[in-house]
């Protein structure tokens, strides 16, 4: 019954959530954790997998970095898919999918292989974000209600970026390297058992017809870029990769283009003219750039240079990861008080103090 799951409605008012719908909650945001872990898990089981499935410099750049590039470069297609074919459809979807890759990235037998699952979990875990948000919106119409239910969406991506190398390297410690990718398993099973009941389908009903054009365009400038970067930095750079990265390049122009003429665009550009969105937008991909590499630097030195075992390197990033809960939690907070360029600045300074 209605009673069971939302509170008595009063006409102007809208209606609270109840408990299957924070029940909902938990079930999405233990999912994001898992999305977000999967950034960073991997990051102390390089030297091991190395050694096992001996990959290409070239090889080992794909397998960290593929994931992360994939999940980007899918978020604008799969949050157009899921308005069309339905947002708790798409989740199961990607759950199902996410968890079958990361089971053959465990018992990948070559760096080809594990390149290729890497890549498949990162079409998975595009449709995570985009979907568990707008099932956010759709379960918790309180703006109260919403803004706390926000709030513990946006604190699940932070715990599972930074929990992720701490879990790294207590299964390290005592199992094989695909060990960190079962960790998706139980969590995928418990959301297709709880999703059909817990979560409520939603579709829009405006929503335009998908360019598949438009989405194969982003995927194949992206992919162009990093692949001409990748063979510049295993081969230095050339005619090959130079002329690569240029057709990435012209490839993400003609997208560019082709959005501002669509009726109903993957993306659209007229958000780029809010200075607030174009400078908040390339602070946090610049930050997320230099942070990704100086975890992956991190645990290569605690472990190759200092001799550190991968739980003892896994303990070694405890600060850094309490340091991004708080801060996570905390900015919000200062935003209401202080101007977010300020919150912005004042955050850049300290990072690079540090």
């Amino acid at each position: 019954m209605a009673e069971e799951t939302r509170s008595l409605v009063t006409p102007g008012i809208p209606p609270r959530a109840g408990n299957r719908e924070w029940i909902g909650l938990a079930v999405l945001a233990l999912a994001c954790v898992l999305y977000a872990m999967d950034l960073t898990v991997l990051h102390l089981a390089v030297p091991s997998l190395s050694a096992e499935l001996k990959p290409t410099s070239a090889q080992l750049l794909w397998i960290v970095d593929i994931y992360g590039f994939l999940v980007a470069g899918s978020l604008i297609t799969m949050g157009t898919l899921g308005d069309r074919i339905g947002r708790r459809k798409l989740l199961l979807i990607g759950a199902t999918t996410f968890g079958l890759a990361s089971l053959l990235a465990a018992f990948s037998t070559s760096a080809v292989i594990l390149i290729f699952s890497r890549a498949l979990m990162g079409v998975a875990g595009a449709t995570l974000a985009p979907s568990t948000l707008s099932l956010i919106f759709n379960m918790f119409l309180d703006p109260r209600q919403r803004s706390a239910a926000i709030g513990v969406w946006i604190t699940s991506f932070s715990v599972g970026g930074a929990i992720g190398p701490v879990l790294g390297g207590v299964l390290l410690e005592y199992f094989w390297w695909g060990s960190v990718f079962l960790l998706a398993l139980p969590v995928m099973a418990l959301l297709l058992v709880l999703g059909p009941r817990l979560l409520p389908e939603f579709r829009d009903p405006q929503a335009g017809r998908l360019d598949l054009l438009s989405a194969a365009m982003s995927l194949t400038a992206i992919l162009a870029l990093i692949y001409g970067l990748k063979q510049t930095v295993q081969d230095g750079f050339g005619p090959q990769p130079a002329a690569i990265i240029l057709a990435g390049l012209v490839t993400g122009l003609l997208f560019l283009r082709r959005q501002a003429r669509l009726a109903d665009p993957l993306i659209d550009l007229r958000l780029f003219r809010i200075p607030t969105f174009t400078v908040s937008l390339v602070t946090n991909v610049l930050g997320v750039f230099i942070a990704v590499g100086y975890f992956l630097f991190v645990a290569q030195y605690l472990q190759l240079v200092l001799g550190l075992s991968p739980l003892q390197a896994g303990l070694w990033s405890l600060p850094s990861a309490v340091g991004f809960i708080v801060g996570s939690n905390l900015a919000p907070r200062f935003v209401h008080r202080f101007r977010p360029a300020i919150v912005l600045g004042g955050s850049l300074a300290l990072a690079s103090i540090a």
